[in-house]
C-alpha cells in the first residue's frame, strides 16, 4: 500500500496545525541563507500574539526593568525604615500589644535587637536612609520607598519563589517571563529577559526563579555569567567557518522542522529552534552589547568596578545599563547569591559587607541612567524576598519577616522622593497601604503600560495571571 500524502489525506485543521509548527524552523532556515552573521539593520518590536489586548492604554512610561534582588532578605530596620522605639525597647521582649509572629525558626520570643545604624534625611524630600547606603541616599529624590510590602513566604524557598513568580510553590512563570510574554522584545538580536548573579553560588530554587513555568520555554530568562565572558559558547568552535556554521543550521532546521511537525505541543523544541535563531543573531550583536572595555574610566569609577569590594556588582550594574540600552526588556541582578543576605547572626558584619558591595554600584547605575536619559524609561526595583524581624536571634542577628518590609522603585514613571505605606512602630507588620507581592507585580506591570487583568495565559483551559487574580495596582506610585 502506498503511504504518500494523497493516499492518507489530512484534514484542514491537521494541515494548518502541522504547517504552523514549522514556522520557527522556516525562520531558522532563512537565517541560514543570509550572507553572514550580521544583525538586523533596524531593531524591530517583536511583540507576542496577544500584545495589543494586553496593553491597557499605552500610558505606562517604563519600557525596561532592572530588578536588583538582594537574596536572603535585607533588613529594612537597618537600611530604609528607622524605628526609634526599637532602640528604646532593645533587650526587652516584644510588647504584648503586638501579635507574636510565626517566624522561620519558630514562634518569636527573643528580645528586641537595637539598630546600630546612624540615620540621616536626604534630598529635598528628606527621605530617611541609614549610613549603610550613603551613596544611594544621594538619589533620595528619585526613590519611592515602599515600607509596607508583605508576602506569604516564611522561608527562603517560598519567599524567593513568590517574589519572582507570585506563588510560594514552584511551577509558575516568573515576572520576567510574564513581561517577555506580554511585551516581547525590542531587539531581536538579544534576549528579552536576562539574569546575572554575583557569584557561581546557586540562588535558592535555582533557574525556576527566572523560568517559564507553564508558558512556552522561549519566555524563560537567559542567565549570563558573573565572571569572565558573560555569554559562554557564543563564538564558533575553532576551525568552523561562517559557511560551515550556516550549513549546520540549515541541517538542524530541516531536522527540527520534520520532527516538530508531528509534535505540535512540544514547546521545548520550538524554544530550542528559536534559541538557535537567537544565538545566531547574538554572535554579531551580543559581544558589542556586553563589551565593557569601551566604557570610560570615569564610568568605571562611578560603578566601583576598579575597587575590589564593589567590582562584581558594579560590573553587573553597568552590564545591566548596557543591556537595557540595547533593548533588553527585563534584567535581574542577584546580590548575595546563595542567600548571603540571610543574617540570623552577625547582622552587622554580614549586612555591612553586602551593603558596601552594592551601595556604590547601585548609585552609579541610577546616576548613569539619569545622565543618559534612560531612567525615564527604565524601572529600577530594589529589594529581597522579605525583611528581618525586630527581635534578635542567635545574638546579633534577625529572623525572616514577610509581614512587613521595604522595597524601593525609581524611574519608569515612579514619583520619587517619598515613602509609601508604613510598618508599625517596631517594623514588624505592614499597617498602612499594605502591598502584597501580588500588588507589587500588578503595579510593576501597570508602570510598563500593561493591564495585569488582561495579561492572561491559558493553561489547561484555565486563564492564568501573574497575580493569581489577587493583585491590585497601586496607581498612586506615579504621583
Amino acid at each position: 500500500m502506498s503511504c504518500n500524502n494523497i493516499d492518507l489525506p489530512s484534514s484542514r485543521r491537521e494541515f494548518l496545525q502541522t504547517a504552523g509548527c514549522g514556522f520557527g524552523a522556516v525562520a531558522l532556515a532563512a537565517l541560514g541563507q543570509s550572507t553572514g552573521f550580521g544583525a538586523l539593520e533596524t531593531p524591530v518590536e517583536a511583540t507576542s500574539e496577544a500584545t495589543l489586548s494586553k496593553i491597557a492604554n499605552g500610558k505606562g512610561r517604563a519600557k525596561n526593568v532592572i530588578f536588583l534582588f538582594m537574596e536572603g532578605g535585607p533588613s529594612h530596620l537597618d537600611t530604609f525604615d528607622p524605628k526609634p522605639l526599637l532602640n528604646k525597647l532593645a533587650g526587652q521582649p516584644l510588647p504584648a500589644s503586638f501579635k507574636a509572629p510565626i517566624t522561620a525558626m519558630g514562634e518569636a520570643k527573643s528580645p528586641l535587637l537595637e539598630c546600630k545604624r546612624t540615620w540621616k534625611q536626604y534630598g529635598q524630600s528628606g527621605l530617611w536612609v541609614s549610613d549603610w547606603f550613603p551613596n544611594v541616599a544621594q538619589h533620595a529624590d528619585d526613590l519611592a520607598v515602599i515600607h509596607s510590602c508583605a508576602s506569604n513566604g516564611i522561608n527562603h524557598a517560598g519567599g524567593v519563589c513568590q517574589m519572582n513568580t507570585g506563588a510560594i510553590f514552584g511551577g509558575r512563570p516568573s515576572l520576567g517571563a510574564w513581561v517577555s510574554y506580554g511585551l516581547g522584545t525590542v531587539n531581536q538580536n538579544l534576549p528579552a529577559f536576562v539574569v546575572i548573579k554575583d557569584s557561581e553560588a546557586t540562588v535558592v530554587n535555582g533557574a525556576r526563579n527566572w523560568g517559564n513555568g507553564f508558558m512556552p520555554a522561549l519566555y524563560q530568562g537567559v542567565e549570563f555569567q558573573p565572571n569572565g565572558v558573560p555569554i559562554k559558547y557564543l563564538d564558533n568552535p575553532k576551525g568552523v567557518s561562517k559557511e560551515r556554521q550556516r550549513e549546520k543550521l540549515d541541517l538542524l532546521g530541516a531536522l527540527n522542522k520534520e520532527y516538530n511537525a508531528a509534535r505540535p505541543d512540544n514547546t521545548e523544541l520550538e524554544a530550542r529552534i528559536r534559541g538557535y535563531e537567537l544565538a545566531y543573531k547574538m554572535q554579531a550583536e551580543a559581544p558589542e552589547a556586553v563589551d565593557l572595555s569601551k566604557e570610560s574610566q570615569a564610568t568605571r569609577e562611578m560603578y566601583g568596578i576598579d575597587q575590589e569590594e564593589t567590582a562584581v556588582f558594579g560590573r553587573n550594574c553597568l552590564l545591566a545599563r548596557r543591556l537595557v540600552e540595547n533593548g533588553v526588556r527585563f534584567v535581574q541582578l542577584y546580590s548575595g547569591a546563595g542567600s548571603k543576605w540571610d543574617s540570623h547572626s552577625e547582622l552587622e558584619k554580614n549586612h555591612g559587607r553586602l551593603t558596601r558591595s552594592v551601595d556604590k554600584p547601585i548609585a552609579g547605575l541610577l546616576a548613569d541612567l539619569k545622565a543618559r536619559g534612560l531612567l525615564e524609561d527604565t524601572l529600577v526595583i530594589w529589594g529581597g524576598e522579605f525583611g528581618r524581624t525586630p527581635m534578635s536571634e542567635q545574638g546579633g542577628g534577625r529572623d525572616h519577616n514577610p509581614t512587613g518590609f521595604t522595597m524601593w522603585m525609581a524611574g519608569g514613571g515612579v514619583k520619587g522622593g517619598r515613602t509609601i505605606g508604613a510598618t508599625d512602630e517596631l517594623g514588624l507588620y505592614a499597617v498602612e497601604d499594605r502591598l502584597h507581592v501580588h500588588d507589587l507585580h500588578a503595579t510593576i506591570l501597570h508602570l510598563l503600560g500593561v493591564d495585569h487583568t488582561k495579561l492572561v495565559y491559558s493553561h489547561k483551559g484555565r486563564p492564568e495571571r501573574i497575580d493569581q487574580n489577587e493583585g491590585h495596582v497601586y496607581a498612586q506610585i506615579t504621583g
